[in-house]
């Protein structure tokens, strides 16, 4: 059975790398592979060189968040947790594998996995409250530009989902001893509500951290996005095209939402499809499909292959211990 379903995600992995290079040509056709020869190899270095940022920025947020909790973790250590994370996150649908990675990768640092949680949990808040807050900010801009947005319904929706998520997440923090003391079905699992009690503390204190570093934390998060939502903007502008920064941020937003429903790992597929539609009305075809080639390369394929063999080193860690352990009892 284990065999059968580690057989499974290698053959969804599969089709996501062929689907991801596959739809925006299907969408671009033959001129979309013209305009890729044309594109500058400088700029795709640079574009490679931001991607070496993003990991850094999350590597920083992430031992920020730990505050010395997972033992000495310099620089270098935590850029692995992050690039063996976000390959997990790529590789398997829906980004399931990210979170029981860093499970695993922290437990064997002494970390329990109620902490872990925890961070993880916070991590994904400071990103919806960064999107939240960029969303409203680039309202406000188009409003104050008249610049109109021609798919105000889904930025509104987008908006309100981010906004409920948030909330309903606090209130759950909040209110869980009252909860999990109301519950009858919790009182016959004591050590899932213990478990959750667990959680609840590692969370508040992760949020008890004095309040420049949790400022830093956000700073982080927003450089991160900010410059990895920059890459569909340097894809386009190296093709020559003229879009505006914030139309192509708010395009990543929606495509990446909605290649999170394909169950596809990274979305593929159901992302470049999505940007695709999006884009069009203002490049054309060929210049749309070309720059999500290259946006999907950066931002997925490479993800894959820089973080597949930190991933298994550092995951293969593990059974190496566990096989010499082995051979000496």
């Amino acid at each position: 059975m284990a065999e059968r379903r580690r057989r499974q995600r290698w053959g969804w992995l599969a089709v996501a790398l062929v689907l991801a290079p596959a739809v925006p040509l299907l969408v671009g056709g033959r001129d979309a592979l013209a305009a890729l020869g044309d594109f500058p190899l400088e700029r795709l270095a640079g574009m490679l060189a931001l991607v070496a940022l993003c990991w850094n920025l999350n590597a920083l947020r992430l031992r920020l968040l730990l505050a010395g909790r997972a033992g000495r973790l310099g620089q270098r250590g935590a850029m692995g947790l992050v690039m063996a994370t976000e390959f997990a996150i790529c590789a398997t649908p829906g980004g399931s594998g990210g979170p029981a990675t860093l499970l695993l990768l922290l437990a064997r640092r002494g970390l329990r996995p109620a902490a872990t949680s925890a961070i993880f949990m916070i991590d994904q808040c400071c990103d919806l409250l960064f999107f939240l807050l960029a969303l409203g900010g680039l309202v406000l801009v188009s409003l104050a530009t008249a610049v109109p947005w021609p798919h105000q319904g889904l930025l509104v929706a987008a908006m309100v989902s981010l906004a409920l998520l948030l909330i309903g997440i606090a209130l759950l923090v909040i209110r869980l001893p009252t909860l999990l003391r109301r519950g009858h079905p919790m009182k016959k699992r004591p050590r899932l509500a213990r478990r959750l009690l667990h959680f609840r503390r590692a969370l508040l204190a992760t949020l008890a951290l004095p309040r420049p570093t949790l400022v830093l934390v956000m700073a982080c998060c927003a450089g991160h996005w900010l410059v990895r939502y920059s890459l569909l903007y340097l894809a386009l502008s190296g093709l020559g095209a003229d879009v505006a920064w914030s139309w192509a941020f708010l395009v990543q937003m929606l495509s990446m939402a909605a290649g999170q429903l394909s169950l596809l790992p990274g979305g593929a597929g159901a992302a470049e499809l999505g940007t695709g539609m999006l884009l069009i009305p203002l490049v054309g075809q060929a210049t749309a499909g070309a720059a999500i080639v290259v946006w999907r390369f950066v931002t997925f394929h490479c993800y894959l292959l820089a973080g597949a063999p930190v991933f298994l080193i550092m995951v293969g860690m593990r059974r190496r211990i566990t096989a010499d352990g082995d051979r000496a009892s």
